[in-house]
């Protein structure tokens, strides 16, 4: 019997081995509490990654689009609640395995119907508005999404005194730009600081990533036809980079009623960027070049149909070079250093390759470097 007992001690002492460190590991700290602007207390219980509590409420306005699921995976995956918006059913599937069981709620909602509007965002303590279209349908104009669409929803906001409303615009948005994309974005900018003038303005480079419409196209050869032979300059950044400083932007609210340019670290041409695609693939595919005229008269008749092709705005923005300007915050401001498009671009355009040089590897860091001075021989001819 005694030996019975003595074999029982140490399982009866387990349990409360067990309960000591369960408490340790359910302490609080100061800093899982926080005081938004409004004065309302968020209470986060952090270290269980998707079953964690965030605390904040955000709802995230064309979160079915590219650069939303990025801004949905980067709160959800936290504990936080997030409220997508959505239009069709079949577009938004993808976004609920993101978060934990309940944490992503899905609400029907009309760009032209303002309540639905007000009830994505009364409960939110910080609402984003990705909203966008980089082509006219006849359903909605670059007006309708970009003004109207951004007045319904910043008024939501400040009826309900959400805490923090980020804009996602675009670079070069300027009311005066010729491109009616760019004076739509930057009426836009306008419109949202007269409402809310505490809203944070962010104008990110054009994206790259897996679902980006800037190396697939190149990639796989749909992007045909061009009226200023690839001449544009940009400033491509990383999609998930972009991701990581909205939801930086979205925690500090000393970021509020700031103005933001997300741009990479580099400069290209969008005729350097079909050259190391094509390098990257080991491909090259064909290129049409017209006149101008005749593109954008040919982009009104393919613009008619169901799916994205061309259209006359996108023809007038090829004449344009992105601007940054000097007066806004980057990367920098935030503690993020954005990633080059020759380091990252490989992974997402490699299935173009053929079967026969799919398992080449990319270029070497010396190959890259002279590439480089290829390139720079070739913009200064």
């Amino acid at each position: 019997m005694q030996r019975c007992c003595s074999s029982a001690l140490p399982r009866l002492a387990a349990p409360a081995k067990a309960t000591r460190f369960f408490a340790s590991t359910t302490r609080r700290f100061i800093s899982d509490i926080a005081i938004t602007r409004t004065g309302k207390p968020i209470i986060r219980v952090p270290g269980g990654g998707r079953s964690s509590i965030g605390g904040h409420t955000v709802t995230v306005f064309g979160a079915t689009g590219f650069l939303g699921r990025y801004v949905v995976n980067r709160f959800a995956r936290v504990g936080c609640t997030v409220i997508v918006p959505y239009r069709e059913e079949m577009a938004k599937r993808h976004l609920k395995v993101t978060g934990d069981l309940g944490k992503v709620i899905f609400m029907e909602y009309d760009l032209r119907n303002t309540n639905s509007i007000e009830e994505s965002v009364r409960h939110s303590d910080i609402v984003f508005n990705l909203v966008g279209r980089d082509y006219p349908t006849k359903n909605f104009t670059y007006a309708d999404v970009h003004i109207e669409g951004t007045q319904r929803i910043v008024e939501a906001v400040a009826k309900y005194d959400v805490d923090r409303f980020i804009h996602i615009s675009s670079y070069n948005a300027d009311p005066k730009s010729p491109s009616e994309f760019f004076a739509t974005k930057g009426q836009s900018e306008i419109e949202a600081r007269s409402v809310f003038p505490e809203t944070t303005i962010v104008r990110p480079s054009p994206i790259f990533g897996f679902e980006d419409r800037l190396l697939h196209p190149i990639a796989n050869g749909t992007d045909l036809f061009s009226a200023n032979n690839w001449k544009q300059k940009i400033w491509p950044v990383h999609a998930i980079d972009v991701g990581r400083a909205l939801e930086t932007i979205g925690y500090d609210d000393h970021t509020a009623g700031q103005t933001f340019e997300l741009h990479g670290p580099r400069e290209y041409s969008k005729e350097q960027i079909a050259h190391l695609v094509y390098q990257m693939i080991l491909k090259e595919r064909k290129r049409v070049n017209l006149p101008k005229p005749l593109m954008k008269t040919m982009a009104k008749f393919l613009n008619m149909l169901w799916w994205p092709t061309y259209s006359p705005d996108e023809i007038e923005r090829e004449f344009i070079d992105q601007k940054i300007d000097p007066t806004a915050k980057t990367f920098k401001d935030l503690g993020i250093t954005p990633s080059e498009l020759d380091d990252m671009a490989f992974k997402y355009i490699r299935d173009y390759r053929s079967a026969a040089y799919f398992d080449l590897p990319p270029m070497t860091a010396k190959e890259k470097r002279e590439e480089r001075k290829y390139l720079h021989t070739v913009d200064d001819m």
